[in-house]
């Protein structure tokens, strides 16, 4: 990639999978500290929701991330029966949230007004489905007043025409392809182009938990997201990172918020540019001839 005064780019983005804590309290309650588990159940109390922290960070360091936003559908209402009593399909959809709702509406629309990108966390059988995924681009679209332009994938979840639905219904890109296990530049330093035209995948480079746990090892965390920032600026490279907005919450996730400043601050550092994808996309990738239609 070429970049004017950068030497990389950083893309910073969050999945909100459940800003609401529900089940999981329960669930976390039986292996330990049950009473800190069980107290976040009470009214008021929502470690979770972590918008404005993360907001506040990124303020005053001075950049911009990307927050993808999961529209998950009912179970009973959109699934034949059988499926109902599928596990996993069962842990997709406790404690669903409703993006129309007001505190969502609100801090949507807040994000949106200062500069952070919103796109589309496709729901859970999205990669096959594109008229659901459709709708969930739609709803967003109606709450921010706008074109949404780009989103990732729940799970990372990719059908065999997901990319090609994406693209027809308005995408610009995917931030899908990736490993929630390994961290590294496994799909190369540029972003894909999967049809030879503008749609654009920016390849995941690091998700927090495929990183050493800054709660036990804070150094060898460290020094991973240096090594991966090091390697992005001597390779000209576009970087990408996803930390769930709950590992903020630095009671359940010790050491992550601090970690991921840490990233940030030292990819501005090394005269890195940051900020969420579309911006990336809409400043650099496109004014890049060398790389459009690489894929």
């Amino acid at each position: 990639m070429q970049f004017e005064s950068a030497d990389f780019a950083l893309c910073l983005t969050h999945d909100v999978d459940r800003p609401y804590k529900t089940y999981q309290s329960f669930f976390f309650a039986l292996t330990e500290r049950p009473l800190y588990h069980l107290g976040t159940l009470r009214p008021g109390i929502e470690p979770y929701w972590q918008f404005e922290d993360i907001m506040a960070l990124e303020a005053d360091l001075g950049v911009r991330s990307a927050f993808y936003i999961l529209n998950e559908p009912s179970l009973f209402a959109t699934q034949p029966p059988n499926e109902w009593v599928r596990i996993e399909n069962l842990i997709e959809h406790a404690g669903r949230y409703d993006v129309t709702d007001g505190d969502l509406v609100r801090i949507l629309r807040s994000l949106d007004d200062g500069g952070w990108e919103v796109g589309v966390h496709g729901s859970f059988h999205t990669d096959t489905n594109p008229d659901r995924l459709g709708v969930e681009k739609r709803v967003l679209e109606s709450i921010l007043g706008h074109e949404v332009y780009g989103g990732r994938q729940h799970h990372l979840k990719l059908g065999p025409e997901t990319w090609r639905a994406q693209r027809e219904l308005g995408f610009r890109y995917d931030a899908s392809l990736g490993s929630r296990s390994s961290a590294g530049f496994l799909h190369g330093y540029d972003p894909l182009f999967p049809f030879d035209d503008d749609f654009a995948l920016f390849p995941l480079t690091a998700m927090e938990v495929a990183l050493p746990d800054p709660g036990t090892d804070f150094e060898a965390a460290q020094s991973a997201c240096e090594t991966l920032v090091d390697e992005a600026a001597a390779n000209n490279a576009v970087m990408t990172v996803l930390w769930h907005p709950r590992y903020f919450n630095e009671k359940e996730f010790p050491g992550y918020k601090r970690l991921y400043r840490h990233l940030v601050q030292y990819a501005l550092d090394c005269n890195g540019w940051v900020g969420p994808p579309l911006d990336c996309y809409e400043q650099f990738v496109l004014e890049d001839e060398s790389v459009v239609g690489s894929g």
